[in-house]
């Protein structure tokens, strides 16, 4: 499973999930907001980019925007880019209904149409990383674009919860997978051609590829599940927020010499 492969199936995915996707999650999300995970983060109070004010922000896989949207209150300079045209129309029309408007721009995050040292932050929160086989580039093309002494920083599913079924109820606590296979998570049509593709990287991995691209790591956020929240997100839920981490925070810098 190839990242040109990855690329077709996750792009076809977002466009046609979109409209689902944003009626089950837009409201926990919001319009203008920066939520960082299942577990309910937010940027207001984590404070993990540090002030952006007057900053050149990149978040890459933004999906419908609503964290640009919030750095845009913030008084930063947001640039919002996704590969998915069904997720940026989410964008256009949330921006329609807020009067808060940022630069999007549709764009592969492997090839990234932006001039090297451009941004001062660079963040996502669950986009664009664990859809791509070959993270490590994608990690070199934010460094990049990154100036020196720039922050990047990403959420992603924790490695450790590929070891465990994709299930927020008991079943979902017992583990049945090897947290050292590097396979891919993917689902097919019926003639067997990938819609769906999603890599898993463990803790090391991913610290050894933000090493490699350069990057220095500050901080590993592992968000605990807040009292009083009983949401429910695909495979976050109580039961299991309270066990075991579901969300990992990479808070890294680019140095500044």
């Amino acid at each position: 499973m190839g990242d040109a492969e990855a690329r077709r199936a996750n792009r076809g995915w977002w466009d046609t999930d979109a409209d689902d996707y944003q009626a089950e999650h837009g409201a926990f999300l919001g319009d203008v907001d920066f939520v960082w995970c299942p577990e309910g983060l937010r940027e207001a109070d984590a404070r993990l980019l540090g002030d952006v004010s007057g900053r050149r922000v990149l978040e890459v896989g933004a999906g419908a925007a609503a964290a640009a949207r919030w750095l845009a209150t913030q008084g930063a300079r947001p640039v919002a880019f996704d590969l998915s045209a069904g997720m940026l129309r989410h964008a256009a029309e949330a921006a329609d209904r807020t009067g808060v408007r940022v630069p999007l721009v549709q764009a592969d995050a492997l090839a990234l149409p932006f001039a090297d040292r451009s941004f001062d932050v660079a963040c996502t929160a669950f986009g664009a990383i664990p859809f791509v086989d070959d993270s490590a580039a994608l990690l070199a093309e934010v460094h990049r674009v990154l100036r020196p002494g720039g922050r990047w920083v990403f959420s992603v599913t924790h490695p450790m919860r590929w070891i465990f079924l994709d299930d927020p109820g008991e079943g979902g606590l017992t583990a049945v997978h090897s947290y050292f296979d590097r396979s891919p998570y993917v689902e097919q049509d019926e003639s067997g051609v990938a819609t769906y593709v999603e890599q898993h990287r463990t803790l090391g991995d991913r610290i050894r590829e933000l090493v490699g691209a350069g990057f220095r790591l500050l901080d590993l956020v592992e968000p605990e599940w807040p009292e009083g929240h009983e949401g429910i997100w695909g495979q976050w839920s109580p039961l299991r927020g309270r066990l075991f981490p579901g969300t990992a925070i990479f808070v890294t810098e680019k140095p500044a010499g």
